[in-house]
């Protein structure tokens, strides 16, 4: 993969979305009022190791920032890019630690 893939967030099924190659990664959530919740990132096996899931946490997470939403990392791979990139520590909501 020369490009970095596009990320659209397709807020009628509630999940980031990357296609490539006929082939899906999601990042699904949801969202309650100015909260959401990042649940499960999947991204196919023939897919895998080449940042398709940073880009969806990435990109959800800068909405969220657009956005003023507080964040609630219920999936352990947006949970482990928060742990990693602090610039995002800030929006989680700490009582749900």
């Amino acid at each position: 993969m020369s490009k970095q893939p596009e990320v659209t967030n397709n807020t009628a099924e509630q999940r980031y979305e990357i296609h490539l190659d006929d082939q899906l990664a999601v990042l699904t959530y949801e969202r309650d009022g100015q909260r959401i919740v990042y649940q499960h990132t999947e991204v196919p096996s023939e897919l895998e190791h080449h940042g398709l899931g940073s880009s969806l946490a990435h990109t959800a997470l800068e909405d969220a920032r657009t956005e003023h939403l507080t964040v609630i990392p219920s999936c352990p791979f947006v949970d482990n890019y928060i742990q990693q990139h602090p610039e995002y520590q800030s929006l989680v909501d700490k009582t749900n630690q």
